[in-house]
């Protein structure tokens, strides 16, 4: 995989405008476009449909996390939507989580479309291990939760996990290469951290392990988006 194709810019913006003009300005620089709760809850659907109309890659980032019946109806929603990567939580357990793959190919067979990847979010990389432990009640490290559950996510038959670049090898290891994985909690040298902990450059991140990294404010804030998004393309191998 290039470098160009492992990036995907995270469009957390309010403003529909604001988001089509940089998938617009962005679309030849990188592998595809995350939306999440930001951006979808105000224009739906429709979102994914137009950016998935530009040829790009769409990370719908939902995170669902729900009765097995629940997500499997907006995994199947979301396959209809034209979304290529969809994420639920790892800590909705294995039925759930079989739920989602099982829709996730119903549909797509269903419409005669390729079938999304599914994936598990795993250990949120706003949170640390003091705040696992004394705010979630979880009292195992980071690494050792993000990888219990990246191990239950392939027994599910998940194609892969959202997880901290800091986690990254170890979840490679143990699920093997072609376990996908994504890493949010990317920034480039010097960037602020904002509500990231668990954090490692683009370059580190992937040679960790990282199949895709997501990069959203060092992106969107930029004074050249485009140039932000080529200079971390670069420091990927091109």
């Amino acid at each position: 995989m290039r470098g160009k194709e492992r990036l995907i810019v995270a469009l957390d913006v309010d403003d529909w405008s604001r988001a089509r003009e940089l998938a617009g300005l962005l679309r030849g620089v990188v592998g595809g476009f995350k939306v999440g709760m930001r951006l979808y809850y105000r224009v739906g659907p429709a979102a994914v449909e137009f950016l998935r109309g530009l040829g790009r890659e769409v990370f719908a980032d939902l995170k669902l996390h729900d009765i097995p019946s629940t997500v499997a109806g907006g995994v199947r929603a979301l396959t209809a939507a034209g979304a290529s990567i969809i994420n639920v939580h790892a800590a909705g357990g294995r039925a759930m989580m079989r739920a989602a793959a099982e829709a996730a190919a119903a549909e797509a067979a269903r419409l005669g479309i390729p079938r999304p990847k599914v994936v598990a979010v795993t250990v949120l990389t706003s949170l640390d291990e003091q705040a696992l432990r004394e705010e979630v009640g979880i009292p195992e490290s980071t690494l050792a939760v993000a990888l219990r559950w990246a191990l239950l996510a392939k027994e599910c038959g998940l194609d892969g996990a959202v997880a901290a670049p800091l986690e990254a090898a170890a979840i490679k290891k143990a699920c093997g290469p072609d376990f996908l994985l994504i890493t949010p909690g990317v920034r480039p040298p010097g960037a602020p951290l904002g509500d990231q902990r668990r954090v490692m450059t683009p370059g580190e991140a992937v040679q960790a392990g990282a199949d895709y990294i997501v990069v959203g404010r060092p992106i969107l804030q930029a004074a050249d988006p485009v140039r932000a998004a080529e200079e971390i393309v670069k420091s990927l191998g091109g």
